[in-house]
């Protein structure tokens, strides 16, 4: 399928180096658009980075942690360096660990609300003046959140990743009224169950059987199917924002 208003738009994908971010990466490239590529893996990033050029596409590899400060505002660095204003943000960056909040997990709650949610803030700071510029130029410019159902659903033993993911959403529905007025479109994407290492990061064995118990029963969407619609979102006309998208298996309630 081949889109509209994605050739020649300089991209920024957080969370890069596998799943959605990698299957978003990739398909922003072959739809003619300049792909940054932020993730921690250097490997990784670099295999996808040769991936995308080879097959004639426009990518580059930045090393980066979202959880930090000084290592996003040097990713944004750069990026400008390579490819000057970037006019479509995807935060897509996560982590989703599970355990009974009675467990008392402190490192786990802070590394996701550290990633989750400030990480989400950083790249907005660090892009943001690009989003406005652009959008000030006449040109399209978005910024796309990758929240979760579970902003939404309840899941046992995942009460602090759902609060996480309900701030983003949150977030999103507050920066429209802060860049909405202003041109630049604010999309949130609330993914059901996708085939990703999103559930792999649970050191909880019990909880970890029991989320592939429901994967099993009810199915996934694919990395490519969920990219699908991040760029189906971000091609449309620009005076038209799909605001909130909710992309779930059939089969997930």
């Amino acid at each position: 399928m081949s889109y509209e208003n994605l050739t020649g738009r300089t991209a920024v994908v957080t969370g890069a180096a596998s799943g959605i971010g990698e299957a978003v990466a990739v398909l922003l490239a072959e739809q003619g658009a300049r792909v940054a590529l932020l993730a921690r893996r250097v490997q990784r990033l670099d295999e996808l980075a040769a991936k995308i050029t080879a097959g004639g596409g426009t990518a580059l590899g930045v090393v980066a942690d979202v959880t930090d400060d000084a290592s996003v505002s040097a990713a944004a660095e750069r990026i400008h360096e390579a490819y000057g204003a970037v006019d479509l943000v995807v935060n897509n960056a996560g982590v989703m660990l599970g355990n009974p909040v009675e467990a008392g997990r402190l490192d786990e709650w802070q590394r996701m609300i550290e990633t989750n949610v400030t990480g989400v803030l950083r790249v907005v700071r660090a892009f943001t003046g690009d989003l406005v510029a652009t959008a000030a130029e006449g040109r399209t410019a978005d910024l796309v959140n990758i929240s979760s159902v579970a902003a939404h659903l309840a899941f046992p033993n995942y009460a602090v990743y759902g609060a996480t993911k309900a701030a983003i959403t949150h977030l999103s529905q507050c920066l429209r009224t802060e860049f909405g007025p202003r041109d630049v479109r604010v999309t949130n994407i609330e993914p059901g169950f996708v085939e990703s290492e999103l559930r792999l990061h649970t050191d909880n064995d019990e909880i970890s059987a029991q989320v592939d118990g429901m994967v099993e029963a009810m199915g996934t969407l694919s990395a490519a199917e969920l990219a699908d619609v991040v760029a189906y979102a971000a091609s449309r006309p620009r005076h038209v924002n799909l605001r909130q998208i909710m992309a779930m298996p059939t089969r997930q309630a």
